[in-house]
């Protein structure tokens, strides 16, 4: 063993008594290591506290438009389900939730009475919960449907699709014009338009027609998808670390004060939520964009608030406690129905 050491030389050391132990020269004491301050540089804070903040802005996406029952049989498809779903985030604490739903076939429908039979009991039971809906404009009439939903208000925030890639097994494009007219129609109801990329491809569209045109008002929401089927890769830990960490750049070198939510999708699921909680980014959670609760293994998400409530119990550990609807609405730029805004204070994600 350790027949490449020079077993003389560290014998002769030894036996000469002349250094026993470690060299040490305590220059600070009492301490011998005060994380506190030098005694050379006694103003100087030795380390620093992170810019982290301690609220953390989480949506519950509790249905999508992409899996279905033939994936997660606990996946909430009609109306009763979805609302069941939804109701039970709001009862376990959830600031915001993110509505679709779905025709008799399982398609994903702009269907304003479903969407009314769904958020109406939201806001009756829970009047402080924030409501994001996808409105996503899709079939004939769907935007006469998009611009009454927005015009009363339906809905707080609805994201705006910067996208032109394959998702599984469907091409998804959503052409400059559409996704111009949808910002505008946003932001002339006070309804947040969230900014959603699916690649750096994304984030590009998003800047060339959305945020350098002046169409969006600050502060920029963006909501990150990465991990989905066609979307920017995380095959293992390092690419999730190295794809989150090119997104948050990107957006930061065009924007540095935009806030950004990172969804937990696909294998990545909680493990995406959990680093970008630790990079001081919110998240997005639920059934709408993994059916997994863990990227290595096959558990299935069985309940959303479920779910949120595991979340919960991470950031908690992490010393990031869940927004109140109040505090949501501040540290994301939202506007309360009616107009009335919160007005932006400390509240930001690093």
């Amino acid at each position: 063993m350790g027949d490449k050491i020079n077993w003389d030389a560290v014998n002769q050391h030894m036996e000469s008594g002349e250094l026993e132990g470690a060299i040490v020269r305590p220059y600070g004491l009492p301490e011998f290591l005060n994380p506190l301050r030098s005694v050379y540089a006694p103003d100087i804070e030795v380390q620093p506290r992170w810019e982290i903040p301690d609220k953390l802005a989480i949506c519950s996406a509790v249905v999508g438009a992409m899996h279905s029952k033939r994936t997660n049989p606990h996946h909430p498809m009609t109306v009763e389900e979805i609302k069941k779903e939804a109701l039970e985030c709001c009862a376990a604490g959830a600031a915001n939730v993110h509505i679709h739903v779905r025709d008799a076939n399982g398609i994903n429908v702009l269907d304003l009475e479903k969407l009314h039979q769904v958020i109406d009991p939201i806001r009756e039971q829970y009047p402080d919960v924030l409501v994001c809906g996808c409105l996503v404009p899709t079939f004939p009439g769907d935007w006469a449907r998009v611009t009454t939903a927005l015009e009363e208000g339906l809905v707080d925030q609805t994201p705006v699709n910067a996208i032109a890639s394959y998702i599984g097994d469907s091409v998804l494009v959503k052409p400059p014009h559409a996704m111009i007219k949808k910002a505008e129609l946003c932001e002339k109801n006070d309804v947040k338009p969230q900014i959603a990329v699916y690649s750096d491809g994304d984030i590009d569209n998003a800047r060339r027609y959305l945020v350098e045109t002046g169409l969006l008002r600050k502060p920029y929401y963006w909501i990150l998808l990465p991990g989905l089927v066609g979307c920017s890769p995380m095959y293992t830990p390092m690419s999730m670390v190295d794809t989150l960490m090119g997104y948050v750049r990107r957006i930061r070198e065009i924007d540095p004060d935009s806030r950004i939510m990172c969804a937990a999708a696909g294998r990545a699921s909680s493990h995406i939520a959990t680093l970008s909680m630790l990079l001081g980014l919110n998240i997005r959670i639920g059934m709408e964009d993994t059916i997994w609760k863990f990227p290595h293994r096959d558990d299935l998400i069985t309940s959303n608030s479920e779910l949120y409530k595991q979340i919960v119990s991470i950031a908690t550990a992490l010393g990031r406690e869940p927004a109140s609807p109040d505090e949501y609405v501040e540290m994301m730029g939202l506007r309360r129905k009616g107009g009335r805004v919160i007005e932006q204070g400390a509240a930001r994600d690093c």
